[in-house]
């Protein structure tokens, strides 16, 4: 018997993952994506149905659609893919999820909360390892301080990059040309890259780690309505270095000549992590809410590698929407299953200092 669930995108790197961890689940998801010879090979692979379908083709989108309870949406940059197919759930009352971690998306479909309850369908975006563990940490220490008003998270994760995770940083970097995004007040503010830092304990001694524009700029205020959030990543010491050159160097990785060559890099990638890096990566956060008393409260969470931990996270969520568990409007995964949910996840440490 097949399973009410759509899995776009899955002849990509995580959508693979994604596609054989509900399979391990019990599951038969529908597959589905534009790439006819990768989609078709899969499938015969798995033993699962597939469909394929553009994103540019409304109708025949819908169609895909029908039939199925929630769509896990895996094709990005979901800069440039998640409005169709979101406009496609709304049409078709389908609930929605995708692994994004651009804030722009998370801003994008919040903005499309009324439409979403007129329809009587959840869209959640960020089921992944953007954002489910650092959306949990923000709502468990809001838990811990419920007076908080500053909050900041940090996270860290060594393992190799995917090719698809490398194309939306190139997308990012382009539109956001030499800036981050930091929320104060309430509101999202640019900042220039590499200007704000800070060094952080992830339980391994202090390391240096700088400001991005990650997707809890936008699901940790709406998750715990603390109005100043900045998110940092520790990256290694060669982006330390070059860093301090921030606009101008990102700039000059917009013009023309040297993102064609960096495109060319990331096509000839290697897909993602190796399976052995996966069984031996680790995904290492950090957080700290604090209140205009001066209260102060921090936490740490270490989990299982980032894409292994999307793939079990974004089914474990469809599951719980196939069960009946969703609220109608968009929502962020800790609003809806709490801070607890990533503890789910075999694993998952969390310390409260």
């Amino acid at each position: 018997m097949e399973t009410p669930l759509l899995i776009y995108g899955a002849n990509g790197y995580t959508g693979e993952l994604i596609a054989r961890r509900a399979l391990a689940r019990g599951l038969r998801p529908t597959l589905a994506g534009r790439n006819s010879t990768a989609l078709a090979a899969l499938a015969q692979r798995l033993g699962l149905p597939y469909v394929v379908v553009g994103l540019n083709d409304p109708v025949e989108l819908e169609r895909a659609l029908s039939g199925h309870t929630v769509v896990l949406h895996c094709a990005g940059p979901f800069s440039a893919t998640s409005a169709a197919m979101v406009a496609a759930c709304l049409r078709t009352g389908v609930h929605y999820c995708d692994i994004t971690g651009e804030f722009t998306v998370f801003e994008h479909i919040a903005g499309q909360n009324s439409s979403a309850i007129a329809a009587n369908i959840m869209l959640m975006p960020g089921v992944g390892f953007d954002v489910v563990p650092s959306d949990c940490l923000a709502a468990h220490l809001k838990r811990r301080l419920p007076s908080a008003t500053k909050l900041e998270l940090a996270f860290r994760s060594p393992g190799r990059t995917s090719r698809g995770t490398a194309t939306t940083i190139l997308k990012a970097i382009d539109e956001l040309g030499g800036y981050s995004v930091v929320r104060r007040a309430g509101h999202i503010e640019p900042i220039t890259i590499g200007s704000l830092n800070r060094q952080v304990d992830f339980g391994r001694g202090p390391v240096n780690a700088t400001a991005i524009p990650w997707g809890d700029i936008s699901t940790g205020y709406h998750s715990t309505a603390i109005p100043n959030i900045t998110v940092y990543i520790a990256l290694p010491s060669v982006a330390q270095c070059i860093l301090p050159l921030g606009g101008p160097l990102l700039n000059l990785i917009s013009a023309t000549p040297i993102r064609d060559v960096l495109q060319g890099f990331v096509r000839n990638m290697p897909p993602g992590p190796s399976n052995a890096e996966r069984a031996t990566g680790v995904s290492l956060l950090w957080g700290e809410a604090s209140d205009d008393t001066g209260q102060r409260v921090t936490s740490r969470i270490q989990a299982i590698e980032s894409y292994t931990l999307t793939a079990i996270s974004a089914v474990l969520v469809a599951e719980k929407i196939l069960a009946g568990e969703w609220r109608s409007g968009f929502q962020t995964p800790s609003r809806v299953y709490g801070p607890d949910l990533v503890m789910a996840i075999e694993g998952t440490q969390r310390i409260d200092l």
